[in-house]
């Protein structure tokens, strides 16, 4: 009776056990798929792709005024320009941001072993306010001297004045440029990684709920509803 081969030795390589733990979590038809079901077709999965362009918008736009400065987007007109894309581009973006959430809230977007996705989500929503609020005392001008003073006391109320110094150019530049965009775009690459793995949520089935309840309704008399003629009801 001859043995069972040896079985091959795992290699020691950690770039190698990184990749296979990779591909095992997310194989590439997966991360690339070459199609999508057809319920994806509806308006309401729309926004989250809406959502990641307003994004791009953002970082590129948000990039440039970095580099020129605050005497460049207030005094050229180029630099006009560009700080108004940044704006409009972060008004869409939580507007469409807003719908995706309340339209996967109604959907349940949790289900079907789909929770990480619900919270990177949700939570990408939550950064994204601080994101936005700094860069809104960062602009240098009364509106940002207006809206810091405002925060600073709401800040002070709760606690994190000390922490948070809405009235400091320098700390609010830092964040609004450099820690929480970062955060942004890990939460938003890590939520769209979990989409291609778990797959789009699917919309609820409601003809197959509502012939249920059809089904299980009584008539008139308390009897059984009748069938429907014809397959139509």
């Amino acid at each position: 009776m001859s043995s069972a081969p040896p079985k091959p030795a795992r290699p020691s390589s950690w770039t190698v056990r990184v990749r296979e733990a990779g591909v095992a979590a997310l194989p590439p038809e997966k991360l690339l798929p070459d199609g999508q079901p057809t319920y994806v077709a509806s308006w309401i999965y729309v926004f989250g792709v809406a959502s990641i362009a307003s994004l791009i918008v953002i970082v590129a736009s948000g990039s440039i005024l970095a580099l020129k400065g605050p005497a460049w987007w207030h005094y050229t007109g180029i630099g006009h320009f560009f700080n108004s894309i940044h704006m409009w581009a972060v008004e869409l973006f939580f507007f469409v941001m807003v719908v995706h959430l309340w339209g996967k809230y109604w959907m349940a977007a949790w289900r079907g072993g789909r929770t990480r996705v619900w919270m990177t989500g949700a939570i990408t929503f939550l950064v994204a306010v601080p994101t936005a609020l700094t860069g809104y005392v960062s602009q240098q001008n009364f509106d940002a001297q207006w809206i810091a003073t405002q925060a600073k006391d709401g800040l002070n109320s709760v606690g994190v004045g000390a922490f948070f110094n809405v009235t400091n150019f320098g700390q609010m530049y830092s964040y609004h440029v450099l820690l929480l965009p970062l955060a942004v775009i890990a939460l938003v690459a890590a939520h769209v990684l979990l989409v291609r793995r778990h797959g789009v949520v699917p919309p609820f089935e409601l003809h197959e709920r509502a012939a249920a309840l059809h089904a299980a309704e009584p008539d008139g008399d308390g009897g059984p509803a009748p069938a429907s003629v014809g397959g139509q009801s």
